[in-house]
């Protein structure tokens, strides 16, 4: 009898001891990005343009996923003054940046070069395959070679800021003129008719006129 009670007692406090214990909760899962859709592109003043995008005078792109989601990457023109990327550094995930502020900074053509926020937010993630191959963001700037995820808040307010819609086309048109009225006094054969740089065109003018581009088109 006495064996009896004691095993009973013993099922009651495991039974109480399980009862009382925080039960394990599931981890959760960190939400995994993957390369957005290939784009629309429409041909506009001889430039393929991606339809969607919003575009900063830095020459940062933001695509809007969600209400308030915005990944984000540099645009063909910052790729084609670049060329071949050497390498990227991108400021860390958890960051909360504003918008126009440093959000990577380029190596390339022997310049570093810091590229702004199109929007104000925090980063929650890097394109990781982007950073260790940095060709990719250079072969397919709007889709694989996006730079990172950043949660906007204001995102909406962000947009009202950026070069968007009809206005895109005339707007890289204009960028392509003010880059050809300043190579035109010491490089006027890296000028182009019409269209994007030369790649790497960066790299190829001498560091006072590589300061000066990089000052008037990265707004640095």
């Amino acid at each position: 009898m006495s064996i009896l009670f004691v095993l009973l007692m013993f099922l009651l406090i495991i039974s109480i001891s399980y009862f009382r214990r925080p039960q394990q909760q599931p981890a959760v899962k960190p939400e995994m990005w993957t390369a957005p859709p290939s784009p629309r592109m429409e041909r506009e003043y001889g430039f393929q343009i991606p339809q969607g995008y919003g575009f900063h005078p830095g020459h940062a792109w933001a695509l809007k996923e969600g209400s308030d989601n915005a990944r984000v990457g540099i645009d063909s023109f910052a790729t084609h003054l670049f060329g071949q990327i050497d390498g990227i550094e991108v400021v860390g995930e958890n960051r909360w940046i504003r918008q126009g502020q440093k959000l990577m900074t380029i190596h390339a053509g022997g310049a570093s070069v810091d590229v702004l926020s199109p929007v104000e937010g925090v980063i929650t993630a890097v394109n990781s395959d982007a950073i260790k191959d940095p060709a990719m963001i250079t072969h397919d700037p709007y889709k694989d070679g996006w730079i990172a995820m950043v949660k906007s808040p204001d995102l909406a307010i962000n947009e009202k800021n950026l070069v968007q819609g009809a206005m895109v086309a005339p707007w890289l048109q204009n960028n392509v003129t003010r880059l050809n009225g300043m190579l035109a006094p010491t490089s006027p054969a890296l000028a182009q008719d019409g269209g994007l740089p030369l790649s790497g065109l960066l790299g190829r003018v001498p560091q006072e006129l590589r300061l000066k581009l990089v000052k008037e088109f990265f707004l640095l």
